[in-house]
């Protein structure tokens, strides 16, 4: 075990260094690509919206876009320039010492060696915010996740009845067309003026030519290239993200962090050999654990409007003491 650690110690300070430096990429990245949607969508799909969709429908699909938006730009600029907690440098209740700072920790609190300190309540390093993910921004990377999910569902859906018009004029020929490994975005990207397809008098991006073909103008073209680009980039970062939203919905459900679970994972095979039964410290409950994470338990006069709209309400605690779950705890 030793001689694995010494072999693989070098990868990790590559990979640390890596993490360090190419942040600020990251997160320029996460910005290219959100703006790139917002902009694609104002330009293509809002205009194909108003022209094929009740005015309610359109309405609709407007004002909740717009909500979501408002959730992943302000969840994410929160998550990115807040810092996740420091332990005090008069900590006098130290559970343990780091052995990289040599300083008290208290608990839950770990070291990131990629910023080289410790974190309170530290879940893990995120290079796509270019910081750690700990007690005082847990819940703005969180809630940007599920709404960044949330965005690509809906714009994805929003985008699908019009990219089936694009293509085959079909859901169900959509969906076949899709799956065979001739058919890719690069078809909407070689095609040039050269596509030709069945005539359609309703689609005002079509000329006529003398042998009753339609050729596709340069603006069809284009506007399929972009719509197909974005479809398939919301639906990528849907099923990606989306499995991190479960992960971390999980881990939340039981009051732990991505760091803990693997230390009661540990704790629990120690104990069930024992014949003893281990329970997490911190977990009181489905309802709790998430009034808990979310900074609006009972007595604080905050509740899910704080979660469902913008909030820069501070988390439960300074994130150096927590309390523990015990036989007199009430949990739910």
């Amino acid at each position: 075990m030793r001689l694995k650690l010494v072999i693989l110690d070098p990868v990790y300070r590559i990979f640390e260094q890596i993490a360090k430096r190419a942040g600020p990429i990251f997160v320029a990245l996460v910005v290219l690509l959100t703006s790139s949607v917002v902009v694609l969508y104002y330009l293509y799909i809002l205009p194909w919206i108003r022209a094929h969709w009740s005015p309610t429908l359109a309405t609709v699909n407007y004002i909740f876009g717009h909500w979501l938006l408002l959730n992943i730009v302000f969840n994410y600029i929160m998550a990115v320039k807040t810092p996740p907690g420091r332990p005090p440098p008069n900590f006098d209740s130290p559970v343990s010492i780091c052995k990289s700072c040599v300083s008290p920790k208290p608990p839950r609190t770990h070291h990131c060696s990629v910023c080289k300190r410790c974190v309170l309540k530290m879940d893990h390093h995120c290079p796509w915010l270019n910081n750690c993910v700990g007690h005082f921004n847990h819940r703005y990377f969180y809630l940007f996740c599920v709404y960044m999910t949330l965005g690509t569902i809906f714009v994805s859906l929003s985008i699908y009845q019009q990219l089936c018009t694009f293509f085959t004029g079909s859901p169900i020929r959509f969906l076949v067309s899709i799956a065979t490994p001739a058919f890719s975005i690069i078809r909407a990207w070689i095609s040039s003026n050269q596509l030709e397809s069945t005539p359609s008098p309703s689609d005002p991006h079509l000329t006529a030519a003398p042998n009753l073909k339609v050729v596709h103008t340069e603006e069809y073209l284009q506007t399929q290239f972009w719509v197909s680009y974005e479809f398939f980039l919301c639906v990528g970062v849907t099923i990606a993200l989306g499995s991190l939203v479960v992960f971390h919905t999980r881990l939340i459900s039981r009051g732990e962090t991505s760091i803990e679970k693997h230390i009661n994972n540990k704790e629990r095979r120690r104990v069930n050999e024992l014949g003893k039964t281990y329970r997490n410290p911190y977990h009181f409950g489905f309802t709790r654990n998430w009034r808990m994470f979310f900074g609006i338990e009972e007595g604080t006069g905050r509740s899910w409007r704080h979660v469902l709209l913008p909030s820069t309400h501070k988390p439960t605690g300074d994130g150096t003491a927590w309390k523990t779950f015990s036989a007199t705890t009430k949990c739910d």
